[in-house]
């Protein structure tokens, strides 16, 4: 299972803050798919006009932009 995170900069102070998105439920979203939910993040970062950085987490580890940039390569 995967979760979006969304990594937000506070602009005046430069402090970051990680947060989980959400589904229609206001429950954490959850993918049951790794391709599919890099597929995700990847659309997000290209339509993040606020600077938000979209990342994919699960199984223990982060799967940062550029894996998904790198492994969906026919969306760009």
């Amino acid at each position: 299972m995967y979760n979006i995170l969304k990594k937000i900069t506070d602009p005046k102070t430069g402090n970051t803050m990680q947060v989980l998105l959400l589904d229609g439920l206001s429950s954490v979203l959850t993918i049951k798919d790794l391709d599919y939910a890099l597929e995700m993040a990847l659309v997000f970062n290209q339509n993040s006009h606020s600077g938000c950085e979209y990342s994919v987490r699960g199984s223990g580890k982060i799967y940062d932009k550029e894996l998904a940039t790198l492994t969906h390569k026919n969306l760009l």
